[in-house]
C-alpha cells in the first residue's frame, strides 16, 4: 500500500473509464500441428482523439503448442451501441513468436454494463 500511496497525486484527474477484451486468434499451421491462442485483457484508460478517444491494448495469449504471443496496439474509436454506451474493435497481428504470428480481431465489451442511462 505504500508504493501506491508514494506515487499518489492530488492534481490526478479522475480515472477514465476502460473495457474488458477477450477473444481468440487465427489458426496457423497444418492439419496436424495446427493451434490457435486465446486472450483476455482490461484495456488502458481512455486517450482523446479527436472527437472520439481510443484505448491502449497489451496482451500475452495462452500458452500453446510450447509458445505465448504478445501483442501491444490502440483500439478503434468508440463504436456507439445505444444507450450512452460504446465499445472499441482491434484488428492486428501478434508478436511473431515460433517462426510466426497470428492475425486477430474482437470486439471491447461495454464499460459499466449495469449502468444504462434510461431512455424516454
Amino acid at each position: 500500500m505504500e508504493e501506491r500511496n508514494a506515487s499518489y497525486s492530488p492534481e490526478c484527474k479522475e480515472q477514465k473509464h476502460v473495457h474488458e477484451i477477450v477473444g481468440s486468434t487465427s489458426t496457423v499451421g497444418d492439419c496436424r500441428d495446427c493451434h490457435n491462442h486465446r486472450f483476455c485483457t482490461v484495456s488502458g484508460e481512455a486517450i482523446r482523439e479527436g472527437k472520439s478517444h481510443v484505448h491502449e491494448v497489451t496482451f500475452r495469449t495462452d500458452f500453446a503448442d510450447g509458445h505465448f504471443h504478445e501483442f501491444c496496439g490502440k483500439s478503434s474509436c468508440a463504436i456507439e451501441v445505444g444507450g450512452g454506451k460504446h465499445v472499441h474493435f482491434a484488428k492486428a497481428y501478434t508478436d511473431c513468436e515460433d517462426g510466426h504470428r497470428h492475425e486477430f480481431q474482437a470486439a471491447s465489451l461495454i464499460d459499466s454494463p449495469l449502468d444504462f442511462k434510461c431512455m424516454d
